[in-house]
């Protein structure tokens, strides 16, 4: 374990945040010799404390403090203090995550110049694009062992993949596999193989799955160069009179307002506390936050375009039973306009238990309908639909000063509303998805609406000039050269794909090019 790094040392690197970004960048700046203290603000986990049970995991890991929520879609209306839930412990989200790990496609990262102008969307493209990531997303599989990659065999198929690839085949469907996952289908970096116990939402009790918690982190620690610091709950970020962060405020697990001083600062905490901490930090030289000179900070709160489909058949499927989501169809993942919307999704097989299922399958609310559809659940099959949703200005996070969190500060007010792309593209899912089921004998369909529960994006994003975005191509900020965004809110656009495997990707790259300016004397 690392020796205790000293509140006045300023020249470690702070990262706040110790998820898919935040986690694999402390380690990776670690394994580099780089002296890095990680604010964590939830506790540890481990496989051994999780918990195979969904409501008594989501009370274990799931981020409590209070948030609030605005716009037309379904969170705000069913589900208003608990905006799109992440993880609050050491790993952040790696320990909830599914496991799916795909590539961006190509046209996805000029999505401006590729889908042309979308009235009321925000569009930009990323100052990157596939061929600068390639080998960064060479070295995130193999960090994360992902299935179908380096040789690593797929995962076998459940009977809930069984049933999606019947019905994907009887429409003509190419592209149908147990997907790419971080899930070992065999011994792997030390961890075991899938044990098929269906719980990958609950923290992978077997290590099987990769998580920032049990891999990352202490491998950081191991180096002696990563300090975590557990139940440590940001306040702000401060800076110097030329405008450079010198260190962070932070409330330790006894409520003290701590500061520990930093040679650069690295803000990992999703796309809600991200903005949120920035937007906190506001001071006489940033009215509006920090690294918010352009507006930006906040805006273009992307989720992905979700929702589900069950399809209830006349023998036993019993879902449950297996990995939760290893099973996709990509061949609606294309751009192709003719379909109505730009962009395009994936559909990937999802089970959730029984108590997840009467809080959230909702076919017309309670009543006949919804309890004839839980009588089925052994013989329900279901997936998921994820597809690129539209950057929208107004879609953003902001500060609540109505609402305060239990340390005082202004909470997060998460606003959404779909964007006429988004429905016609939920729609067109909506419809393949009972139409896979219908192929293979369903004798129900069920459209689900989005869960409460999905991927977070934007807020901070990347872009090429500072008036469009908040980072530069490294995740710096363009306005303080020493702060720099770590996670999933520098997303400049969503893509189809789940998120995860881009930014540990980004997180790699970027511990390269932090370590680089270091040892240059640039930072």
């Amino acid at each position: 374990m690392a020796a205790p790094f000293d509140l006045n040392d300023d020249s470690v690197i702070v990262v706040i945040g110790t998820g898919a970004g935040g986690g694999v960048l402390s380690n990776e700046l670690a394994q580099r010799g780089v002296s890095v203290v990680a604010l964590e603000a939830g506790g540890r986990y481990l496989p051994e404390d999780y918990v195979n049970d969904e409501w008594d995991s989501f009370g274990q890991l799931a981020w409590l403090d209070p948030r609030t929520t605005s716009g037309d879609w379904r969170v705000a209306r069913d589900f208003s203090g608990l905006p799109a839930w992440i993880v609050k412990a050491v790993g952040g989200t790696t320990t909830h995550w599914a496991g799916a790990s795909i590539r961006f496609q190509e046209h996805e990262w000029k999505a401006k110049t590729n889908y042309g102008p979308v009235q009321g969307a925000n569009l930009l493209d990323w100052p990157i694009d596939g061929a600068e990531m390639a080998p960064w997303y060479d070295k995130a599989e193999k960090k994360l062992g992902v299935t179908r990659t380096n040789d690593m065999p797929g995962l076998p198929g459940c009977n809930n993949y069984k049933v999606f690839e019947a019905g994907a085949k009887a429409l003509g469907y190419k592209e149908v596999h147990t997907g790419r996952m971080a899930i070992n289908s065999e011994e792997y970096d030390g961890r075991m193989a899938c044990q098929q116990t269906g719980f990958c939402f609950q923290g992978c009790k077997w290590g099987a799955k990769w998580s920032a918690a049990y891999t990352d982190i202490p491998r950081g620690e191991a180096t002696g160069n990563l300090e975590v610091r557990e139940k440590a709950h940001v306040a702000r970020i401060l800076h110097d009179d030329g405008g450079k962060v010198t260190g962070v405020e932070y409330f330790d697990a006894d409520g003290n307002l701590q500061m520990q001083k930093a040679r650069a600062v690295c803000v990992a905490g999703n796309s809600f506390e991200s903005p949120r901490i920035l937007l906190n930090s506001a001071s006489t030289m940033f009215p509006d936050g920090l690294a918010n000179s352009s507006g930006q900070v906040g805006r273009n709160y992307m989720r992905h375009m979700t929702g589900s489909v069950y399809g209830i058949f006349d023998k036993p499927v019993k879902m449950w039973r297996g990995t939760t989501m290893a099973g996709i169809i990509q061949d609606e993942s294309r751009h192709d306009p003719s379909r109505g919307f730009v962009g395009g999704y994936e559909l990937e097989t999802l089970a959730l238990g029984l108590p997840f299922m009467a809080a959230f399958l909702d076919p017309g609310g309670w009543g006949r309908e919804f309890t004839t559809a839980l009588d089925s659940y052994e013989n329900m099959a279901g997936m998921w639909i994820v597809g690129e949703d539209m950057p929208q200005e107004t879609n953003r996070v902001t500060l609540n000063h109505e609402v305060k969190d239990q340390y005082g500060l202004p909470v997060a007010n998460v606003h959404f509303d779909d964007h006429p792309n988004d429905i016609a593209m939920r729609n067109h899912a909506y419809a393949r998805g009972a139409a896979i089921y219908d192929a293979v004998g369903a004798t129900r369909t069920l459209p689900t609406p989005p869960y409460p529960s999905t991927h977070n994006l934007g807020t901070n994003r990347m872009s090429e000039n500072p008036r469009d975005g908040v980072v530069n191509k490294w995740g710096q900020t363009h306005d303080i050269p020493n702060l720099f965004v770590s996670d999933g809110s520098q997303f400049t656009t969503g893509a189809a794909e789940n998120p995860t495997l881009t930014i540990v990707a980004l997180a790699i790259r970027q511990a390269d090019h932090i370590a680089g300016e270091l040892s240059r004397g640039n930072l």
